[in-house]
C-alpha cells in the first residue's frame, strides 16, 4: 500500500533529520579525536562521547529505528574516518549498548529519568559494552580492571552530554522541521 503524501513528507523529513545528526556526529567525533584526553590521565581510547548527543537528541525526536540507523551510520562513518576494525568493534558494542539503555530510559522510563541521568546510564552502558568487546578481542577478563575510571569518565561525560541534550532538545523544538516529532 502506498504512502499518502503527508506520510511520504513526514519520511523524508525524517531521513533529512537522520543524515543531519549523522553529520553532526561524525564532525563531533573527528572533533573529539584531537583532544589528547591520554595527556590529563586517562586511559587511551578514552573519549568524551559528544557524538552521543546527537544520538540521544534522535531519540527524544524521532523512532527507535531512526536513531539506531543514525548509530550505525555514525559508528561506521566515524571508524572508517578515525580508526581499525578493533575501534570499529568497541565503538559498535559501545554504542549499541549506550543505545539500548537510553532508548528503554526514554521511552519505557517516562518522566521518571532526567535527560541527564539517561545520558548517564548511556554512558555507563557505552564503557561497559567497550570493555565487553576489549575482553572478547583480548580473550581476558582482566581488562574489567579499568571499569572503576571508565564509570568515573563515564558520569562526568554523562552530565556534559546530558546538559548539551537538555538545551539542544528545547532549541530544535521551537524549528518547525522538529514540531510534528514532538511527542
Amino acid at each position: 500500500m502506498p504512502m499518502s503524501s503527508s506520510e511520504s513528507a513526514k519520511a523524508l523529513k525524517r531521513t533529512v533529520i537522520v543524515a543531519i545528526f549523522a553529520a553532526v556526529a561524525v564532525v563531533l567525533s573527528i572533533l573529539e579525536a584531537q583532544i589528547p584526553l591520554v595527556g590529563v590521565g586517562l586511559m587511551p581510547g578514552a573519549k568524551l562521547g559528544f557524538a552521543n548527543i546527537m544520538i540521544l537528541t534522535c531519540i527524544f525526536f524521532l523512532r527507535g529505528r531512526d536513531a539506531f540507523v543514525l548509530v550505525i551510520l555514525k559508528t561506521l562513518l566515524t571508524a572508517f574516518l578515525l580508526g581499525t576494525f578493533s575501534s570499529l568493534l568497541f565503538s559498535l558494542f559501545g554504542s549499541l549498548f549506550s543505545f539500548v539503555v537510553m532508548f528503554l530510559l526514554v521511552k519505557w522510563g517516562g518522566k521518571k529519568f532526567s535527560v541527564i541521568g539517561i545520558s548517564i546510564a548511556g554512558g555507563l552502558a557505552h564503557n561497559t559494552g567497550q570493555l565487553l568487546a576489549a575482553s572478547i578481542v583480548f580473550k581476558s577478563m582482566s581488562i574489567f580492571y579499568y571499569l572503576p575510571i571508565l564509570l568515573i569518565t563515564g558520569i562526568v561525560t554523562g552530565i556534559a552530554v546530558g546538559f548539551a541534550v537538555r538545551y539542544l532538545v528545547a532549541s530544535l523544538s521551537k524549528i518547525s522541521l522538529f514540531e510534528e516529532f514532538l511527542g
